[in-house]
């Protein structure tokens, strides 16, 4: 018998799939917007009360630390997928064991994380051909954000762990406070301590400890399987291959993404520190549309998985189209929105003109075509909730990142072609051929369960 969720949770198996899913995404989606605005608030703070150079310092550390928090989120998507597929089944005992492999997991990799950064953090910065006058701002930044990293992995798994049963209201109002905190802070130790760029990377550091700390309250005062008993934590070694066995693809098919990205973000270097502020100031624009695709994307996801685990086959094929329907929509509408108020919105971050203008170009190509990234990313995320993880994390490697690697080392390197327009393009042309092919593998996999 099917346990029915608590008011809080949203239920996968039964009712509106098409209400229920925006019930589920939209808190989702809220909750990465305000986890963005801990690295907006810092370049916005920056951008206003500091210098280019600073503003240039913040956006040349946004792909390491993205990095890793992006590696952790993907890395507990295991755990979502198979808390979910359990919880649907009734098993109780493999929850507990989901539940407590994902803490270990999340301290485990936090600290690593922490200490890969703290000894490769200014190698990765000249890697990415960060200018001499931009790196010390940049370490500086690194090194006060770096403590921070375990309590980006503990809370990305925990809220992993309440997505699989539906709750994904409570980890967005851990993120208001927190979120609400990261803002004052800013303001309180880039104005009032005149600490620069070590100000803002110190307020997004304990901002995040505050939800981490009301993420663990939350799950060691939850009922039953779900409940994280800090007294009794055991290592699950069938729940920790099960977690990496869909989880490993998904984080490596980030980490690809990312050395795509540092290329680029080499590519964009090239131009200057005015490019470069005006391409972290679009970028972090470009990440609010990616959130509120992103939020659908999981929601389509786990819906696939629970009802997986209930044996309710034809509610996963509805799942599958209705999640692909809201991240083409929302992704295309609010990609345009970004567009049409392409300036305003940049003044947000820079009143330079010339910076302005940088970060216009990138949005005019990436935030205009972002529909079709989210179809890529909807097939993605839906192959994963079947538990296939990794055929989408190839597709999407030799597809989204094989052929920007390719086109920047040939097409772009040509010195006639070296312009950010041809740098930008390649994004838009990588997500088209990777959704096709996405789209048709999800149909073979589809074919191997029964209808409904």
């Amino acid at each position: 018998m099917i346990k029915r969720p608590s008011f809080r949770d949203v239920d996968m198996v039964r009712g509106s799939i098409f209400k229920g899913m925006a019930r589920f995404a939209l808190p989702l989606a809220a909750s990465s917007i305000l986890q963005l605005f801990f690295n907006a608030a810092d370049v916005v703070v920056i951008g206003q009360f500091g210098s280019p150079v600073s503003l240039a310092a913040v956006g040349a550390d946004g792909l390491i630390v993205g990095l890793f928090a992006n590696l952790l989120l993907n890395l507990s998507i295991g755990s979502t997928v198979l808390a979910a597929k359990f919880l649907g089944a009734c098993e109780d005992k493999k929850v507990r064991g989901i539940v407590n492999v994902s803490m270990i997991l999340a301290l485990t990799l936090g600290v690593l994380g922490m200490i890969i950064t703290a000894v490769f953090g200014e190698a990765f910065l000249k890697l990415l051909g960060t200018p001499s006058d931009v790196m010390p701002g940049a370490l500086q930044y690194l090194y006060f954000y770096l403590p921070g990293i375990p309590g980006v992995a503990i809370y990305n798994f925990g809220a992993a762990i309440l997505r699989a049963k539906g709750d994904t209201s409570r980890p967005f109002y851990f993120l208001i406070i927190s979120g609400l905190i990261n803002v004052v802070l800013n303001l309180f130790f880039v104005i009032g301590f005149k600490m620069d760029v070590a100000g803002v990377a110190l307020a997004t550091t304990i901002s995040q400890y505050v939800a981490t700390g009301l993420m663990l309250r939350c799950l060691a005062r939850e009922r039953k399987s779900i409940r994280l008993d800090i007294h009794n934590i055991y290592f699950d070694s069938s729940a920790f291959k099960g977690v990496l066995k869909i989880g490993a693809p998904a984080a490596f098919q980030c980490l690809v993404f990312y050395i795509s990205n540092f290329v680029i973000q080499a590519s964009v270097n090239s131009f200057g520190p005015v490019t470069m502020a005006g391409n972290a100031a679009a970028a972090n624009i470009e990440m609010f549309v990616w959130v509120c695709m992103s939020g659908f994307e999981i929601a389509g996801m786990t819906y696939i998985s629970r009802n997986l685990g209930a044996k309710e086959y034809a509610r996963i094929d509805e799942s599958n189209r209705i999640s692909l329907f809201y991240t083409f929509c929302i992704g295309e509408m609010f990609g345009l929105i970004v567009v049409f108020f392409a300036h305003s919105l940049m003044r947000i971050y820079s009143p330079d003109p010339a910076i302005i203008e940088q970060g216009v170009i990138r949005i005019y190509f990436v935030c205009g075509t972002y529909g079709i990234c989210g179809l890529m990313d909807g097939f993605s995320s839906n192959l994963r909730g079947l538990g296939h993880s990794v055929l989408p994390s190839v597709v999407c490697m030799f597809g989204a990142c094989g052929l920007r690697l390719l086109w920047i080392f040939t097409f772009f390197n040509i010195p006639a072609n070296h312009k950010l327009t041809n740098l930008y393009v390649a994004y838009p042309g990588s997500w088209s051929i990777s959704a096709i092919v996405l789209a048709v593998c999800y149909v073979v996999v589809r074919r191997k369960y029964p209808k409904g």
